[in-house]
């Protein structure tokens, strides 16, 4: 099993992996870490769904704030996002309307003026999280990043749910030495991350035999399934998310 999981992530996590993957807005940016976090954080929440649909709206975001004020940071910091997007209850992405898409760039556009960066922003309650009283359970970076954002529906909420987006942007944001994850949280350990846990990577789980057959999309599920790929990829479990996504997702070109 180990041999066939690293075989599999030796095939998938390449450079190429990006082209059709909402992991190509990674990469809109070549300059300004906090241009490249937030069109990072921006692809990953809307990334559910069909890509053919998704990938499009992300990159009408990027587009527009690019050819209204030349970056993501200066369209959010200036709040320009407010005359160059609409308003309403007409849906901008499934459930999402632009209401919705109002709310998340507010926050969005508030936890960069006050720390710059989201990087700056979250390492900063990590910090905190991590002196709290010793009988507290630390909480995830991803329940986190969650709690920065109340009033967006469009960030993932709950602690029982597997919430993927948050998980993928992680993986993205503090991964090291890949050709796809930018590894530039390097204050986090990439041993703490969790997969991702969608249904792609859940199939392939279970037909495997990593997973029950009756395992359902939870925190617990992906905590079960990060800690068997452990063994495999040790100190740094989230890997097994090339093996198991690519294997669902192409499986004829294994």
């Amino acid at each position: 099993m180990k041999k066939l999981l690293t075989s599999l992530a030796d095939k998938y996590e390449v450079a190429s992996f990006c082209n059709e993957d909402p992991s190509q807005f990674l990469h809109w940016y070549k300059k300004g870490t906090t241009n490249i976090e937030l069109a990072s954080f921006i692809a990953a929440m809307l990334a559910f769904g069909s890509r053919t649909q998704f990938i499009p709206k992300i990159r009408q975001i990027l587009q527009t704030a690019d050819n209204s004020s030349g970056e993501i940071s200066t369209w959010l910091k200036t709040c320009t996002y407010k005359k160059d997007f609409p308003t309403g209850t007409k849906k901008f992405y499934r459930f999402y309307s632009y209401n919705d898409m109002q709310i998340f760039f507010d926050e969005l556009a508030s936890l960069t003026k006050n720390h710059n960066s989201l990087g700056n922003c979250f390492h900063e309650q990590w910090k905190k999280s991590q002196q709290a009283p010793h009988q507290q359970k630390t909480p995830h970076l991803a329940d986190i990043i969650s709690q920065s954002f109340p009033k967006s529906r469009i960030v993932p909420k709950g602690k029982t749910s597997a919430n993927k987006r948050l998980h993928m942007f992680l993986r993205w944001m503090v991964r090291q030495n890949s050709p796809v994850d930018l590894g530039l949280w390097s204050w986090y350990p990439q041993a703490d991350l969790l997969i991702p846990l969608d249904v792609h990577v859940m199939q392939e789980a279970q037909k495997l035999g990593l997973l029950p057959p009756n395992a359902t999309a939870s925190r617990k599920t992906a905590i079960t399934l990060t800690k068997k790929m452990e063994e495999v990829f040790p100190g740094d479990p989230a890997r097994a998310d090339y093996a198991l996504f690519g294997l669902g997702v192409a499986p004829n070109l294994c």
